[in-house]
Formats: C-alpha cells, structure tokens, sequence
C-alpha cells in the first residue's frame, strides 16, 4: 500500500483562510476537485510507489493531477489558443 502525505482541505493555512470554503461549487476549481475526488479511480499509481514500510510519504497523485489540470486549462485561456 502507497504512503502519501495527508492533507486536509479544512485546514487553516499560515493566513486563516479555508480551503474547504474556497471551493465553491459552479466554478472549474470545484469541477476538477469533484472530478478528481469522486469519478477517477487513482488506484493505478498505488503500484509504482514501494513506500509503504520505509521511505518517506509521497504526494498523493490527486492533488498533483488538480494542479496540472488547472494550469493546463488556465494556460489555455490565457494564451487564447483552442
């Protein structure tokens, strides 16, 4: 089983803000987390990582895989390019 470090969205940052509260529903934000939560199965990356007795914990492949679908559609309407 895969080791990755936890996060939790309702937690508060070093500014008191909520990132829980900052996804709010009907915008793309909370279109990709509720695609990346709910309706992909991440199961595949648990087999590429052997941390689960020593090693330290990895990311956990969700948040990364927001944050490329969120610069890939961000760069895509900054640049103007369909």
């Amino acid at each position: 089983m895969a080791k990755y470090k936890r996060y939790d969205y309702s937690q508060s940052v070093l500014i008191p803000v909520s990132l829980q509260e900052q996804l709010v529903p009907g915008t793309l934000e909370f279109a990709i987390h509720t695609l990346v939560e709910s309706r992909m199965d991440m199961s595949v990356f648990d087999a590429n990582y052997q941390n689960d007795e020593t090693g330290r914990s990895a990311y956990d492949p969700k948040i990364l895989l927001k944050v490329v679908l969120l610069v890939y559609v961000f760069k895509r309407f900054w640049t103007g390019r369909a």
